[in-house]
């Protein structure tokens, strides 16, 4: 975790880093490495995400990210489906004394989550991936970048 903003003073705010690889034990629980609890603090929630991943977002960025949800307008049947698929897909956690939290059988089947995970850091929250999904997805972003990487005018 890196505090971003240290340097100029502004809002600190910890953001999540790294890759971490475990396995789910034969109960579908899941180590949350000690870094990332510190970050995430005593309750996080997790939910479904893009890609057929999970997100990890502690309280602050949940609330934002609920707010954002709730502010959509019900009037609309791809507001009420973004709604009930994040809603539905998510519940809040906090990890036992060995550091694990359970995943529910619909949170793993989401993601494709059989027995090896990665966990990857995105900033402002976590995802939690299958190990060969993510090791595909990596690969595609990665040759993706590369190709792209002239386009994109970055100053790197």
């Amino acid at each position: 975790m890196v505090k971003s903003g240290e340097k100029w003073g502004k809002g600190v705010k910890e953001m999540f880093l790294g890759e971490y690889r475990h396995s789910l034990d034969d109960k579908g629980r899941l180590f949350i490495p000690a870094k990332l609890r510190d970050a995430l603090g005593k309750h996080f929630f997790i939910s479904k995400g893009f890609d057929h991943c999970l997100m990890i977002y502690d309280e602050e960025q949940w609330k934002l990210f609920s707010d954002k949800l709730n502010a959509l307008s019900m009037g609309q049947k791809t507001n009420r489906d973004i709604k009930r698929f994040f809603f539905s897909g998510a519940d809040e956690f906090s990890c036992d004394k060995q550091g694990r939290v359970l995943l529910s059988a619909s949170l793993r089947e989401h993601a494709g989550i059989g027995k090896d995970t990665v966990i990857v850091g995105v900033g402002d929250k976590a995802e939690i991936w299958s190990a060969e999904r993510w090791q595909a997805r990596n690969a595609a972003a990665e040759q993706m970048i590369e190709e792209g990487l002239d386009d994109l005018n970055l100053d790197i």
